[in-house]
């Protein structure tokens, strides 16, 4: 194992003796996440509890140890088994939240951390619960068409200021094209996509890494990535209006699909000219047998524009359901209460149903078979519709919003 482990009664020494705690909480966020599933309600008398309130917590704090301070998705992964591991020991069902996302890979279920995740939620008896991410009107993602004889145009900003930049195009590997890269200068350079391999070009005062990928054991998909980043005396890549052309050479399929970083990693300004909110899901909540959560707005009953649209395709739905994810009240360090918006708020809420369901069905001896799917099934059917849909599922928030009441065996 990697890191230090500490029991129950380790942390509970630590807060009696009022020692220095193993690891601070410096975001407040996984605070916040932890009370809506699960907290005691303690500091306000009961009022602020969370959804299982009487639920054992075992927490995993990562180091994230990337630039930006999050972490590397094995990282991730190890978290993930160590919980599994620890429900397989002390013989308890798990209900594993994931409020948390990113925009690199694909976005089709195939990437490695989907396809671990898909494999790890058919061990023990669990239920893994995920945001769909905050991508919905951030302009990071679009996509395009080539044929035989027509080109594809991609135009998208970058904000002053912006010190890099990277962008993923995803597409079949069977396609063939040139991609032409201009400035905001004019100034352009162009690639026959025909080779695997790293590429290194100066355009404009800015650094260009170019990567041509080719399909993996878990993918058959090819990743074409380029990183923008300030050359020389340069601290910022150039602002402006940068375009791709996508020139046909061999089509087969001709969809390709481009994503820029997710989150505060990039300006706000900066995006797509002509984004895309449909398939903005966040990885991994484009797993298959994960329970993808949108957010909604409980005080109106509206959907969050914010919250990841997904997709309703070949019996496939993303997200599955929606929770409550704006302004929503919960723990904060070092006490006390604060309200937080986001997917990362709505997928507490569903973690800590799935909770209640399986202390209903396995530990309860009601139902030992209440876990996986079979609650994501129980969760669907219980959804309650929103007037402003006319039909369901949608890839807004899939079958419904969150209705634990309607969703308990009869």
């Amino acid at each position: 194992m990697i890191g230090s482990y500490y029991s129950e009664e380790d942390i509970n020494e630590i807060l009696l003796s009022g020692g220095d705690a193993p690891a601070r909480d410096s975001s407040g966020h996984g605070t916040h996440v932890a009370g809506i599933a699960a907290g005691n309600g303690r500091a306000s008398r009961g009022e602020n509890r969370g959804v299982a309130y009487e639920a054992d917590i075992i927490v995993v704090k990562l180091r994230g140890r990337s630039r930006n301070g999050f972490p590397q998705t094995t990282e991730l992964m190890m978290g993930v088994d160590f919980c599994v591991r620890m429900s397989l020991l002390r013989a308890e069902p798990l209900a594993l939240n994931l409020s948390y996302g990113n925009n690199y890979g694909s976005h089709d279920g195939t990437s490695l951390l989907e396809t671990y995740l898909d494999s790890v939620a058919g061990v023990g008896r669990s239920v893994i619960c995920v945001g769909s991410g905050n991508e919905g009107n951030n302009a990071r993602h679009t996509s395009g068409t080539v044929t035989s004889d027509r080109e594809s145009l991609i135009e998208f900003s970058v904000a002053p200021g912006e010190t890099n930049l990277s962008i993923q195009i995803w597409k079949n590997y069977a396609d063939r094209y040139q991609i032409t890269l201009s400035a905001p200068s004019g100034a352009s350079i162009g690639l026959t996509e025909n080779t695997q391999g790293s590429y290194r070009y100066v355009l404009d005062g800015t650094e260009l890494l170019w990567y041509f990928g080719e399909p993996v054991p878990y993918s058959k998909d090819q990743e074409i990535y380029i990183e923008f980043l300030p050359e020389g005396v340069q601290t910022t890549v150039r602002s402006g209006i940068w375009k791709l052309q996508f020139s046909p050479r061999e089509i087969v399929d001709g969809r390709f699909r481009l994503w820029m970083p997710s989150g505060n990693t990039i300006n706000a300004d900066t995006g797509f000219l002509v984004p895309m909110t449909r398939d903005t899901l966040t990885i991994p909540s484009t797993a298959f047998k994960l329970v993808a959560v949108a957010a909604y707005n409980s005080n109106t009953d509206s959907f969050a524009s914010f919250s990841g649209q997904g997709f309703v395709c070949c019996s496939l739905v993303k997200p599955d359901i929606a929770a409550p994810g704006v302004d929503i009240v919960s723990c904060a360090p070092g006490g006390g209460y604060t309200s937080k918006t986001g997917t990362s708020m709505a997928c507490p809420f569903v973690t800590g149903s799935a909770a209640l369901l399986m202390q209903y069905g396995i530990v309860n001896g009601q139902d030992p078979y209440l876990y996986g799917e079979k609650v994501k099934a129980y969760l669907i059917r219980g959804a309650r519709q929103l007037d402003v849909y006319g039909e369901y599922p949608n890839p807004d928030i899939g079958w419904g919003v969150l209705c634990l009441r309607d969703s308990m065996p009869e």
